[in-house]
């Protein structure tokens, strides 16, 4: 996830790190706060493995900036993960949001369109965050009010994103 947001937003232009920081939180939000001990060296990786460019300029004050951008290899590279993305990062909500942010990067629609589809078929399984045996719980089969709570939210989230995929894939 941490890798995509760097080469997806890069793709948008030369960043500082500091700015590159900034946006990824934002993407990310609370739930997973990037580090500067994930971030830089995840950088590091990626310059290291030819996909970004990093140009140090003088900065404000005495210390120097750096300047990362993408490379044509991290362009390549940003497309490839983008098609072929599946599993956890379909399935999971916060990876799916990472693919989905950079998604329109895809040039070919049919591409794009088969990422969603996946996205569509992974939700359209039967899914709960509780089991009796290997049967999914419905909200209206818990007494736990958060539990149903929970249960209630994603139901209605599920259901608005499948018909904004449906929509978008008509």
């Amino acid at each position: 996830m941490l890798e995509l947001a760097i080469l997806g937003f890069l793709a948008e232009g030369p960043l500082h790190g500091y700015q590159l920081r900034h946006r990824i939180a934002h993407l990310s939000g609370h739930a997973r706060p990037v580090s500067d001990g994930s971030l830089y060296p995840a950088i590091s990786r990626l310059v290291e493995a030819g996909l970004l460019g990093r140009k140090t300029e003088p900065g404000a004050s005495a210390a120097q900036r750096h300047t990362l951008s993408l490379t044509d290899a991290g362009r390549r590279e940003l497309l490839r993960r983008l098609r072929d993305a599946d599993g956890l990062d379909i399935s999971d909500s916060t990876r799916y949001f990472t693919v989905l942010a950079f998604l329109s990067r895809l040039p070919d629609i049919a591409d794009q369109h088969a990422v969603l589809r996946r996205r569509l078929d992974f939700l359209q399984q039967p899914a709960s965050f509780f089991h009796d045996g290997d049967r999914p719980l419905g909200a209206e089969e818990t007494g736990d009010p958060y539990r149903r709570g929970m249960l209630t939210i994603a139901r209605a989230t599920s259901r608005a994103e499948r018909a904004w995929l449906r929509e978008v894939l008509g």
